[in-house]
């Protein structure tokens, strides 16, 4: 009796160990055919497929182009950004899946100072920003997902730094990220 239970267990192993076979080869065909698609795609069309599945509001040609700011009513969450020395640098106001940075009214954080583009922008958002877009081009993640930012700015003072598709697992390290960044650059403002 003992022996007829481990045949069947045997045979329902080899079983199962064949299906497992069969939809790892199934997935690799679908990985690949998603491969041609995106190839054809980006061979025939001069627009990136996220430009066509979701085309972009036409604008005169001599208006600035405006940036896209969410409407913010009643935030769900407003974190303070503060210097080492506990003064307001900053909130983030994080939203759904959004994160705004607004700079406090009486700071002036000009983009060129280190480390702002060196570091947040280059080493952090894009970074964030590339992984996700290679995320997409393996199909693991929708476009309208993907992370992306806009920087809003009088001149070369930051007026809001906005951050949309924000994974959550991210919005700590953005959060340290940002304040680094802030603190290092209100020190320099504040040494020149």
């Amino acid at each position: 009796m003992e022996e007829e239970k481990i045949r069947k267990l045997a045979e329902l192993r080899e079983m199962l160990e064949e299906r497992v076979k069969s939809l790892e080869a199934e997935i690799e065909g679908l990985k690949s055919l998603l491969e041609i698609v995106n190839s054809i795609l980006l061979e025939r069309s001069f627009r990136r497929a996220e430009e066509i599945v979701h085309p972009a509001p036409s604008k005169p040609a001599e208006a600035a182009p405006a940036l896209p700011t969410p409407q913010i009513k009643e935030p769900a969450k407003v974190i303070p950004l503060r210097s080492g020395a506990g003064e307001l640098l900053a909130n983030i106001y994080v939203e759904d899946r959004n994160m705004r940075v607004v700079p406090e009214v009486d700071k002036k954080f000009d983009m060129s100072t280190p480390p702002f583009e060196a570091f947040l922008v280059d080493k952090v958002l894009v970074k964030m920003r590339d992984a996700d877009q290679e995320a997409v081009r393996r199909g693991e993640l929708m476009p309208e997902e993907a992370l992306s930012f806009d920087i809003k700015a009088d001149g070369k003072i930051i007026r809001e730094v906005l951050i949309r598709n924000v994974a959550p697992q991210r919005e700590r390290e953005l959060r340290s990220a940002i304040r680094w960044t802030l603190d290092k650059m209100y020190e320099k403002a504040k040494g020149s």
